[in-house]
């Protein structure tokens, strides 16, 4: 067994009215895959924020050990020096610039006070082949796609001479060729001995690729778990696991996350067994890409959902299901050609996003933080949002109304934070969705959209965003669901369409839904029935 690259002992964070870490301690060894799981505010960001120097020494307690010397980082650029990188999960790549200029921002190859381009592109070329990217270093960030620009941030981090890669959420936004390839990337860095720590949901992938797993919780450190070897594994306290000789499943992984067994990923779900007509009716629709006016991106699309129907939305990556759900939504995306929308029988206009709130309808945007929130304003702000109308007294919002709104869904959604009155960008991914839904269901719709409503949310906070969803459904709500997921789609919904390439390519009712029916409707180009 290796040594230790990275000791941290009894590290303690607090920010006002809140200890976000408590005594956390973490071992991570030379050229290990270390995961760190945990549910949404476990302490997981902050913890990596504290050993980057993002939270400066000084404004911590505790120890940070590496390569067997203590350290006292001040900013990033200290931990940088010493080997330490870390990738967000927001990529912090600038897309007007190319993959070279990127990879060197802010450590340009330089030679009299001028950038050498030769040897920056030299430089460039050999990372790029490095982490396996087939492109010309001169191509603009802007030109590449999610997965390509995760790969130009880890050929920076290489740049650096890293010695300890850490990576956030690096597969959230990725399809699945492009985690399938990241990760295999991270299996041969450990063959290089670097060492990663990473920050994930997907436990599938955990127990794919790592040596150990330490899970936090409440800002605390409850165990760390041997995936890959079979030493005994210890909790934290340093005693034997009474479970070391089961294997390490991901129902082990959420047992140590939740503080209990989760027996039921789903909420139980009476099927849809209603006649009434559709509560949402879209047919024919048609849109354009925004730029490139020649590429059709959805193609003759019609779906309908019933009240009380919760219908999923499943393909791969570029199939038009955030086009269909955001032009839908006042033509939020893309040059519309044709179509119609109708709720509860009547033809509507979206033509604009008052519109489509008017009409009843409601969407939730995959992208939460960029769309979907304003996150430098408070939960009563961000939740009033959608129904301002609704919240004005001669003429001016009524503040009073607003907070008495907010703390209703506060209680009722289970929102983790002190007060209505909390920066919505100091929550956790969980809780700023809570929030999101909060907005949306006040605005009282007739039709909710949800696109990839439980993306970066850990499994306790999933299931709880799955009884909300369900409870709108039992309400009398329609439900459009669209989710990267399967197993989410079959776990919620009562029927399934596919999409490839922008086209319906199948329609699967829950009893006929299987993972490979779904897939089997995702990689075909054709349209077909169930």
């Amino acid at each position: 067994m290796s040594a230790p690259i990275l000791e941290m002992r009894g590290i303690t964070k607090t920010f006002p009215g809140v200890t976000a870490l408590s005594d956390v301690r973490l071992t991570v060894r030379a050229g290990e895959i270390h995961a760190i799981c945990g549910e949404n505010g476990a302490g997981k960001s902050t913890l990596m924020k504290v050993l980057s120097g993002v939270h400066p020494h000084g404004s911590y307690a505790g120890e940070i050990r590496f390569e067997g010397a203590p350290t006292a980082f001040k900013d990033i650029r200290a931990s940088e020096r010493h080997g330490i990188v870390i990738i967000h999960q927001e990529l912090a790549l600038v897309p007007h610039l190319s993959i070279a200029e990127n990879i060197f921002l802010g450590n340009e190859q330089a030679a009299r006070g001028f950038i050498d381009w030769n040897d920056t592109l030299r430089r460039a070329s050999a990372l790029l082949k490095r982490v396996g990217l087939r492109e010309k270093p001169q191509t603009p960030v802007a030109g590449i796609g999610v997965g390509k620009q995760q790969l130009v941030e880890i050929a920076k981090a290489l740049s650096k001479e890293v010695k300890l890669l850490i990576l956030d959420e690096p597969t959230a936004a990725l399809n699945d060729e492009d985690s399938a390839k990241l990760l295999d990337l991270i299996v041969e860095l450990r063959e290089q001995g670097i060492a990663c720590i990473i920050i994930s949901h997907k436990l599938n992938e955990i127990r794919q690729i790592t040596d150990a797993v330490t899970v936090l919780r409440d800002g605390r450190t409850i165990e760390t778990l041997t995936v890959r070897a079979a030493p005994v594994r210890r909790t934290a306290t340093g005693a034997p696991d009474p479970d070391a000789a089961a294997e390490l499943s991901e129902d082990r992984i959420i047992r140590g996350m939740v503080g209990r067994d989760l027996d039921h990923r789903f909420p139980d779900r009476t099927p849809y067994e209603g006649e009434d007509g559709p509560a949402l009716d879209v047919r024919g629709w048609t849109v354009r890409h925004p730029v490139d006016h020649r590429r059709t991106v959805v193609d003759d699309v019609s779906v309908t959902v019933r009240r009380g129907e919760i219908v999923g939305v499943a393909g791969l990556m570029g199939a038009g299901r955030t086009e269909l759900a955001m032009s839908v939504f006042g033509r939020s995306y893309g040059q519309y050609v044709a179509g119609e929308v109708a709720v509860n029988g009547r033809t509507v206009s979206t033509r604009t996003v008052p519109a489509a709130i008017d009409a009843g309808i409601a969407y939730v945007t995959e992208d939460r933080k960029q769309y979907g929130l304003n996150l430098i304003d408070t939960i009563n702000r961000n939740i009033s949002l959608a129904s301002l109308p609704g919240m004005r007294r001669r003429g001016v919002v009524d503040e009073h109304h607003e907070r008495a709104v907010a703390e209703r869904y506060r209680t009722s959604m289970n929102i983790k934070a002190p007060t209505v009155f909390e920066e919505v960008g100091r929550l956790s991914g969980g809780n700023q969705q809570k929030v999101v839904l909060s907005k949306w269901i006040h605005a009282d719709p007739e039709v909710l959209i949800l696109d990839e409503p439980t993306r970066g949310i850990d499994v306790g906070a999933k299931y709880e965003i799955y009884t909300v969803i369900d409870r709108l459904a039992a309400q009398g709500r329609a439900v459009l669901f669209i989710s990267s997921e399967l197993p989410e789609l079959l776990g919620m919904c009562d029927r399934i369409y596919t999409m490839a390439e922008g086209r319906l390519t199948g329609e699967v009712t829950r009893a006929e839904a299987t993972q490979e029916v779904l897939m089997r409707h995702m990689t075909t180009t054709t349209s077909s029935g169930s």
